[in-house]
């Protein structure tokens, strides 16, 4: 191809053209000696219209190792705050997988005053365990479905996204021996967060005991 036709093909928004999930995306990072794992934080517009959740792990096996006992057993927030990448890549099947990305591993939320703790990681993609393009339409919905993360004691409840306005909800609870891996639902109030009573309810005989919330938030997917 000429110079002067590759030029006019990446102006007119040909096949050159930049991928519209690439961005810089922010995760929320919760986990423990178990595993670690990495929930996207999403919004109702390009290029973060996708709820996705990866197990992953740091390359720096000594990093690795002082992060998970770090996080175990504990709710305080951290957040990945990566290098610019193709969300597109994470979805089941892409042409060109995201093996690996470099990301700051920040204490607390890396947009309102987090600290970094560890700068310029390389973290892998162990496995995709939810990839979903969201809606922008206005919806309602009277329940609220959560994903169990985990299948040991330590496990996750994760809120996926499915109204709108909406809210993005990681909790941590302690799961009975044998308890089953599959999803729950919670009656829904408005966008009010679900009590610890209303979630040990929803899990039936599957809870221990509810730990507490690791992450919550409105304003992202009004």
């Amino acid at each position: 191809m000429k110079i002067a036709a590759l030029f006019i093909l990446l102006l007119s928004g040909g096949a050159f053209a930049a991928d519209v999930t690439y961005g810089e995306h922010g995760m929320a990072l919760f986990g423990g000696k178990d595993g670690l794992y990495a929930s996207h934080l999403p919004m109702f517009h390009a290029p973060h219209d996708y709820q996705v959740i990866l197990q992953v792990h740091v390359a720096d096996a000594a990093t690795d190792a002082a992060l998970r006992k770090r996080l175990e057993g504990k709710t305080a927030l951290w957040t990945i705050a990566p290098e610019k990448f193709e969300l597109s890549r994470l979805m089941p099947q892409a042409p060109s997988p995201l093996k690996h990305f470099k990301a700051d591993l920040v204490s607390g939320h890396f947009e309102q005053g987090g600290k970094t703790q560890y700068a310029a990681s390389t973290i892998v993609v162990d496995k995709v365990l939810l990839f979903r393009k969201l809606s922008p339409e206005q919806r309602a919905s009277s329940t609220s479905t959560y994903l169990q993360i985990g299948s040991g004691k330590q496990r996750y409840l994760v809120k996926q996204i499915d109204s709108r306005p909406d809210y993005d909800h990681i909790l941590s609870y302690r799961a009975t021996p044998g308890a089953a891996t599959d999803s729950i639902s919670v009656i829904k109030q408005d966008l009010r967060e679900p009590s610890p009573a209303e979630l040990a309810t929803a899990l039936h005989s599957r809870c221990d005991a509810i730990k507490g919330t690791i992450y919550f938030y409105t304003d992202d997917l009004k």
